[in-house]
């Protein structure tokens, strides 16, 4: 927002930059980071750049094999990310890097490039490989896991670990212990059912390119623009700054793709606007935390899952961003809702009109969306392959910038913006790269189809059990532990539960993409809660419990479209998407009041119990429970409405 248009209180509020910089780093382990200067500066940037502009070269031009493309990805995965990322975040000099970080980074590196230059032999040698092949191997699984480790964390190595373990322990047949190693370094490394399967292939084919759009995205000004925007629309209604903070971490969401990132950028501005208004601390952390999460569900860019989704259920990009429209709406219109009734319980306010940027400003700027908008109509229309159109939306992108007077987009510019996508690119490699490892140790083993057996011996025919199970394992797995590696991990185990017991493919893996996500702020490792609060300054874990009621909507919409996929636009016709829609609203909508307590008036324990159920019972698509629920929220609301006149009288 710029300066003229900015509230005098928000100014006064906004968080330093060193402020928000250490926050990044306590919660976001991409943010810690070697610190380079001078002429190292200067060639760590030229090398992020630079493999930027090779991401998008192979994505586009390149005809060599698939194995060479994916080493060599992989191999400058290796090299950047012991450049850029340090053993320990407290162990960090201005240009420094220990003499054992560079031997681990050369071998690590060679192990990749060695399959990539000797690619052909080792696609035509068949199963037998030697012992210097298979340390070869060893070395290059050993790196990948500790780039893993610096910059994606912990938490994916521990599942890492046990599968692997489980492997050489129990899964693998080989009777000879070191045979049970040869046999899983072979498949792990040496062919594409391991670090090189779907993950990484995808990764380097389309994700990498949207991550670069994204970071031209954000260099021409468009996240200052989304929160004008919002301003525009709804600053000035009741609780104003929470509605803002909702609308534009949704906008701002789509392009970052990262939850915590998200959260302290756009938080920087809303959350202090939010507490000057009137809303707790708590409250004002949480609603940036729930909002900035569900941008990874808002099309059309989604996060770098989607696109994984695309290819492990076998349907285009577009066929995915088409059907998460409508619950990206229900889980934002919960917040929505919540946030409104909680202004409206506190008597708050919303922004003064004459310190709100004017629509009519704004509307000169509009074409700041045109490389999005063209990004939908190209990948929507199939006009081009994915990877085309976000190539031709970065050079789109670029002649935006440079329009903008605001934020003019020069070389400099340019530079670092390849150089902020490529070094985006090391942990969502890295982390495909992982879980391209569990996955290979769940399908080399057969570990799925014994957790399928159990869990669908325990359901029975009952499907609300396998979806409660599998909710949990997402929920739990995916603390710490990065979006596009969680899904990847869900999409190989529970996905397949769930496909299993009748629900269909495309609504089995929205169930485990959207439950992947709310970990990030469901307690106890409530990654982007937590960084609201650090801005909000509030109690972590309340702040945690609060983003996870605001996001109410994510833990049932996802119900409702395994009980219903006509609301994932699966085998339905325009009337009964609309009557879905009508009663899905209307079921957010009770269970948001019933879970705030309040509705034109304070609310009494029975009436929000009654509002919460009737909400409930509307997720199911028989006409019973929808008549039923819908008489239980209509009733409650009707009840809250004449007390609320009765207290105003």
């Amino acid at each position: 927002m710029s300066d003229i248009n900015k509230p005098e209180f928000e100014m006064n509020q906004e968080l330093s930059q060193e402020n928000l910089d250490s926050v990044m780093r306590k919660y976001d382990r991409e943010s810690n980071t070697r610190i380079w200067t001078g002429t190292p500066q200067k060639i760590i940037t030229f090398v992020l750049a630079a493999f930027s502009l090779w991401c998008i070269y192979v994505t586009l031009f390149a005809t060599f094999l698939e194995e060479i493309r994916l080493t060599s990805f992989m191999a400058l995965i290796i090299l950047m990310g012991f450049l850029i990322y340090p053993s320990r975040k407290e162990d960090i000099k201005p240009n420094y890097i220990p003499i054992s970080d560079i031997i681990f980074m050369v071998a690590g590196t060679a192990s990749y490039l060695y399959f990539t230059f000797n690619a052909n032999t080792i696609i035509n040698q068949g199963t037998h490989f030697t012992w210097v092949q298979i340390i070869i191997g060893i070395v290059a699984i050993a790196a990948l896991v500790e780039v893993t480790r610096r910059c994606v964390g912990i938490p994916i190595l521990i599942v890492a670990a046990f599968f692997l373990i489980y492997a050489l322990a129990f899964g693998l047949t080989n009777p000879e212990f070191l045979g049970r190693i040869k046999y899983l370094v072979r498949n792990l490394f040496y062919t594409k059912g391991g670090i090189f399967s779907t993950p990484v292939n995808v990764c380097s084919k389309y994700i990498v390119v949207f991550i670069i759009f994204g970071a031209f995205l954000e260099k021409t000004g468009i996240s200052a623009f989304f929160i004008d925007l919002a301003n525009s629309i709804a600053g000035k209604y009741a609780g104003g700054p929470a509605k803002v903070a909702v609308i534009s971490s949704a906008l701002c969401g789509m392009v970052s793709g990262s939850s915590v990132g998200n959260t302290v950028t756009t938080g920087s501005v809303t959350i202090p606007m939010m507490k000057k208004t009137g809303y707790r601390n708590e409250f004002a952390g949480a609603v940036e935390a729930a909002s900035s999460t569900g941008g990874q569900i808002m099309p059309p860019i989604m996060g770098a899952a989607a696109f994984l989704m695309a290819d492990f259920i076998g349907v285009p990009y577009s066929d995915v961003i088409g059907r998460a429209v409508l619950p990206a709406v229900l889980y934002f219109f919960g917040i929505f809702i919540t946030v409104h009734l909680e202004a409206k319980r506190l008597k708050l306010t919303g922004i003064p009109k004459e310190q709100l940027p004017k629509f009519s400003m704004l509307a000169k700027k509009m074409y700041l969306l045109i490389p999005l908008i063209m990004l939908i109509v190209w990948v929507s229309g199939n006009y081009m392959t994915m990877q085309k159109a976000a190539s031709i939306a970065i050079i789109l992108s670029i002649v935006v910038g440079f329009i903008n007077r605001d934020a003019h987009l020069t070389p400099a510019k340019i530079l670092d913006a390849l150089q902020a996508g490529g070094k985006s690119a090391i942990t969502v490699g890295a982390a495909c790269g992982a879980a391209g490892i569990i996955s290979g140790t769940i399908t080399m083993t057969g570990l799925a189809n014994e957790l399928i057996n159990v869990i669908v011996g325990i359901a029975g025919n009952r499907l609300i059990i396998a979806l409660v199970l599998t909710m949990l394992c997402c929920i739990v797995l995916g603390m710490g532990v990065p979006t596009t590696a969680n899904y990847c991990i869900m999409a190989a185990t529970t996905a397949p539960i769930l496909i299993r017991m009748g629900v269909p493919i495309v609504a089995a893996h929205f169930f485990v993409f959207y439950f992947g996500i709310v970990a990030d702020i469901t307690p106890p490792v409530a990654l982007a809660a937590y960084a609201g609060s650090a801005i909000a300054k509030s109690n972590p874990m309340k702040t945690a419990f609060t983003a996870s009621r605001l996001a109410i909507a994510a833990f049932i919409v996802p119900y409702m479209f395994c009980f219903n996929p006509a609301m994932l636009l699966i085998e339905t016709t325009p009337l009964a998407l609309a009557q879905i829609a009508a009663t899905a609203v209307i079921g957010i909508f009770g269970v948001a009041a019933g879970m705030e307590g309040y509705c034109f008036a304070d609310m009494k324990p029975v009436i929000r119990l009654l509002s919460i159920c009737g909400g409930l019972l509307l997720i199911h698509p028989a006409l019973m429970t929808d008549i039923i629920g819908l008489v239980m929220v209509v009733g409650a609301l009707a009840f809250q409405f004449v007390l609320g006149k009765r207290s105003a009288a």
